[in-house]
């Protein structure tokens, strides 16, 4: 049986919404790998995906002692490539960064060599891993967009689930960059509120605004984790606006000492950066 149907994969036999041991020792056992291709299955994608991209983490609560048992204290950054089999489920994530507490390490780069080891085998694929120590003063920096915002449109709301045929695109050809703060989603386990920016920047006949709006608040009770909920937008804005180019990416507020922000594209490139949303 591949894992990808493997049911011990399932998201509701992950550890989100139930009680766990709080372990801290060294433990990569509690990674907890969700195949991607169950969910992009039912937005009609197969092995053979229209988009690039990853999946940008930042860990704030990272913590370990070192060879001589002092704790240290850190920030990281991972970059988990859209194009693995797997999504690493967050609260796996967090409970295996809480086993480093009481473990000691040589160096930062053990610490760091030994996240990129597991969380690599445990998406399927390369993640890269920064970790910065606080007193190397890592700074954050955060920022809005440079694009138009959408949020002060006068519009009115009466649906909460995706609705693709909110979007269209008609007229003259753009090169833009339309983001909102107003994008909210559920955990597909918990049913627990996620919070996010998405931006949408792309090339092609002008994307209706009211339209987009409109879509954007549709999600905001749809159970699907945070990559899931960017794929399905790249998916729905690429049928129903046929643009020339289009990237979408999340800024999704942390939970638990983690954010995620998803970013997909139709063409290679570096990626939007790591500057944080205003609530992040």
């Amino acid at each position: 049986m591949t894992q990808s149907q493997n049911p011990s994969n399932a998201p509701e036999a992950s550890p989100l919404g139930k009680a766990v041991s709080y372990c801290d020792q060294y433990a990569p056992q509690l990674l907890f790998p969700i195949p991607r291709s169950g969910k992009r299955a039912e937005i009609g994608l197969g092995e053979d995906l229209p988009f690039t991209g990853h999946d940008l983490w930042n860990a704030y609560e990272l913590s370990w002692l070192n060879a001589r048992g002092k704790p240290m204290v850190a920030l990281g950054t991972l970059q988990v490539p859209a194009q693995s089999p797997c999504l690493i489920e967050s609260k796996s994530l967090k409970l295996y960064f809480n086993s480093f507490n009481q473990t000691r390490f040589e160096s930062v780069d053990a610490v760091r060599s030994t996240i990129m080891r597991d969380l690599s085998a445990a998406a399927g694929a390369p993640v890269l891993v920064q970790i910065e120590t606080l007193d190397c003063r890592p700074q954050r920096e955060l920022a809005y967009p440079e694009g138009v915002l959408l949020d002060t449109l006068d519009i009115a709301i009466d649906t909460y689930e995706p609705r693709p045929e909110l979007l269209r695109a008609s007229g003259a050809q753009v090169d833009e960059t339309l983001y909102s703060h107003l994008l909210k989603s559920n955990c597909l386990v918990t049913g627990q509120p996620d919070w996010g920016m998405l931006v949408v920047r792309y090339r092609g006949a002008s994307i209706d605004r009211e339209g987009l709006l409109r879509y954007i608040c549709s999600f905001r009770t749809h159970n699907e984790f945070h990559e899931q909920c960017v794929e399905r937008i790249f998916v729905d804005i690429t049928r129903q606006c046929s643009p020339d180019r289009l990237e979408v990416w999340a800024r999704y507020t942390r939970r638990g000492g983690l954010d995620i922000n998803p970013w997909r594209s139709s063409i290679a490139l570096p990626g939007p950066g790591n500057q944080g949303e205003v609530r992040q």
